[in-house]
């Protein structure tokens, strides 16, 4: 996408979660795109207990908050368990990763936009 085109890309100002689409990106594992903007997304996602989320980095700065359930998150070489009402600060370029112990949501802010995850691009290893 050019950098144009992803200027006036956007959400609309109200998204009703129950018109927002999920995805399922590898079993155990769904999204739903909430809010974005060139500069800021949100997205939520679910897990299923036992799930990890593969190591990986981007550019991206993210914060993550636990909705509900149970998980370990790893960030730079350290460990944290996280429940509901917990968040964890990711600086670009820093391997993380997340394993869910107890099926539950998150949600995921970044700051630029995942462009990639309006092309249909998931969580991976590249990013």
């Amino acid at each position: 996408m050019t950098d144009t085109a992803m200027q006036d890309q956007h959400s609309e100002a109200f998204v009703l979660a129950h018109d927002a689409p999920v995805e399922a990106l590898e079993p155990g594992i769904k999204r739903q795109i909430l809010s974005y903007s060139p500069d800021l997304m949100l997205c939520r996602l679910w897990f299923e207990a036992g799930v990890s989320g593969t190591v990986h980095q981007h550019p991206h700065s993210q914060i993550t908050y636990i909705e509900s359930g149970r998980f370990r998150s790893m960030m730079g070489g350290r460990e944290k368990e996280l429940a509901a009402g917990d968040s964890v600060m990711i600086t670009p370029d820093t391997d993380h990763g997340i394993t869910c112990m107890e099926a539950g949501s998150l949600l995921d802010i970044f700051n630029p936009v995942r462009e990639d995850f309006l092309e249909g691009g998931g969580y991976n290893a590249e990013g």
